[in-house]
């Protein structure tokens, strides 16, 4: 069955590898993101029924349109992957600006909210689909220098767990774990050690199976690839 699938922060990453997967597998892809030539360049890859635009998932009213122009011209999502995410600049906390505190509060945990805001009452009126909040190995245990992007990943977890409650029968809202894979993010905070790791390209092909099978009995989990 083929489904559409929206994926927030899909030009770099795994949002990328995630967007490219679905699309092979036929799946209608939805994607946002920031970067105007990424976005261009999966425009030129993947052609309609996909589409990517250029939103800011802090921007609550930028999201607020996009949803409103994708459920009407694409449909409603049967696949919701809040993935858009940033990590702090490693610091002790007490020395980490406010502006970058705050965005990295922003696009973490508020883009989440403001995405479920605008696309999950179409699901909830059609009572199907899945919402899928990826967190983070630092959104269950802590570390040195990273306390923003522990506290939003936190934050995630518990929007996920206390969303599936509100949920009704037969819709599913889960927290995943992505594990430790080697990208733009990690090499922020690792550097060349996060070579050691598997690439987006090959994580993408454990995940995806695991994502598109998660259903209602998975509702208020907290899971991991």
């Amino acid at each position: 069955m083929t489904r559409r699938i929206v994926v927030t922060g899909c030009t770099r990453g795994l949002g990328r590898a995630l967007a490219g997967r679905f699309a092979a597998l036929g799946h209608t892809v939805i994607g946002c993101g920031r970067s105007t030539d990424q976005l261009a360049a999966l425009r030129a890859q993947y052609g309609a029924p996909h589409r990517f635009d250029i939103v800011d998932v802090s921007d609550d009213g930028a999201v607020a349109r996009w949803a409103e122009d994708v459920i009407e011209s694409v449909g409603v999502p049967d696949l919701l992957i809040n993935n858009a995410g940033l990590i702090n600049d490693v610091a002790p906390l007490w020395t980490i600006e406010a502006a970058e505190f705050d965005r990295i509060v922003d696009v973490n945990l508020r883009g989440v909210a403001n995405v479920i805001r605008h696309f999950v009452p179409s699901m909830v009126t059609e009572g199907r689909g899945v919402i899928v909040n990826m967190s983070s190995g630092w959104g269950r245990v802590v570390d040195a220098g990273v306390a923003p992007y522990c506290a939003t990943k936190f934050g995630v977890e518990g929007l996920s767990r206390a969303l599936a409650l509100d949920l009704p029968s037969g819709m599913a809202a889960v927290a995943l774990n992505p594990g430790v894979i080697d990208t733009d993010m990690l090499r922020k905070c690792w550097d060349e050690t996060a070579s050691s790791y598997d690439g987006p390209e090959e994580w993408v092909e454990k995940a995806v199976p695991i994502i598109l099978d998660i259903g209602p009995d998975h509702n208020g989990q907290s899971m991991n690839v």
